[in-house]
């Protein structure tokens, strides 16, 4: 076996033997932490729904702008 499955080992050795309730308080722990990034989740939809609401719809207006200043290399061959 390689260096990598002796550490995994030795790793569900210690978590398992390491004392008494340690499982129970990962466990807990990790639950904690899924609540509060599922709530965090939660809270950024309600404020992004708050902030699309209160704006209401945009739109977006286009203009040819009729002064194009001709670029380095244009097609007539002069260079500006």
């Amino acid at each position: 076996m390689s260096l990598t499955h002796w550490l995994v080992v030795g790793v569900l050795v210690l978590l398992l033997f390491g004392g008494r309730g340690k499982i129970s308080d990962i466990m807990g722990d990790m639950a904690k932490g899924i609540k509060s990034f599922k709530k965090g989740l939660s809270e950024e939809d309600e404020v992004a729904e708050g902030m699309s609401q209160q704006r209401g719809a945009q739109t977006i207006e286009h203009r040819a702008d009729p002064q194009v200043r001709p670029t380095v290399g244009s097609v007539d061959g002069r260079q500006s």
